[in-house]
């Protein structure tokens, strides 16, 4: 699937465009990306995956191709609930739910609060109790940084930043970076790309903490062995702490669906089909 010519299609909700890839027949797998990607961070997954289920990848509100209004609640809480209305106008009951990074922890909170909604789940590389803001972006969360920096700048800052979450830093290919840079170029983007920014908040995951050991939704926490950013004692911590998870590891960074493709589409295939 080349970005460049997937289809997108569009849901309203609350008033707001949501973009989201639909691909496949069969039962409904939703695949959430995390901050600063799309949908697009699972395009190289979905063919696989869609061999079996329909495969449902949405751009968060403020994110990717999905509307980017001012005035909006970009909080992983103010997600979850976006998420659960596009199942809803999507006819959707029930899914399993594959996220990523932030993704991850909006997933959590749909697990804790709706959990009938969830089928399976998994958790990669997902933000868990107190993780994040990763160190990298707390500075970006000073009220004067959106002010301080130019847009050329932001998109200098994430170019630079993607190799990080790289094992193998050839991975972070030109065309990755101006795929991750493109929702967010110019003033506009750039101020959508600070409002996600300043939601960055770990009172989210530890305000469910406790929560998480009622969790009782068949779970894989699946990892970048190396991840710099979501620590792989976090991963450990939330399967120790969810009761019906495994772990899987990948010979990776933070980004795994760029380093290993295709190990990742296989665990998720294998997991999904249980």
């Amino acid at each position: 699937m080349n970005h460049e010519n997937s289809e997108y299609y569009y849901a309203r909700i609350d008033g707001h465009r949501i973009a989201y890839m639909d691909q496949g027949e069969g039962p409904v797998v939703i695949l959430l990306h995390g901050i600063p990607t799309s949908g697009l961070l699972w395009r190289n997954i979905v063919p696989t995956l869609a061999q079996s289920h329909r495969v449902i990848v949405p751009d968060m509100l403020n994110y990717g191709r999905s509307d980017k209004p001012l005035d909006s609640n970009v909080s992983i809480a103010a997600q979850s609930d976006v998420l659960l209305r596009l199942m809803d106008a999507l006819g959707i009951r029930s899914a399993d739910l594959v996220a990523h990074d932030i993704g991850g922890g909006v997933a959590q909170i749909l697990a804790t609060r709706h959990p009938e909604r969830i089928n399976r789940l998994v958790l990669a590389d997902a933000v868990c109790f107190d993780s994040w803001p990763i160190p990298e972006f707390e500075p970006l969360q000073k009220p004067e940084a959106e002010n301080d920096m130019s847009p050329e700048e932001l998109e200098k800052m994430l170019r630079d930043f993607l190799p990080q979450g790289m094992h193998n830093t050839d991975n972070a290919t030109e065309a990755l970076a101006d795929m991750i840079v493109a929702p967010w170029q110019g003033e506009t983007g750039k101020a959508a790309f600070f409002r996600n920014i300043r939601r960055l908040n770990p009172e989210y995951t530890l305000a469910i903490a406790d929560d998480l050991a009622n969790i009782q939704h068949k779970t894989l926490v699946l990892w970048g062995k190396h991840d710099s950013f979501q620590k792989p004692g976090y991963a450990e911590k939330l399967s120790g702490t969810l009761p019906n998870a495994r772990i899987e590891w990948v010979e990776s960074a933070h980004w795994i669906t760029e380093e290993q493709p295709a190990e990742v589409a296989r665990i998720l295939s294998e997991f999904l089909a249980q």
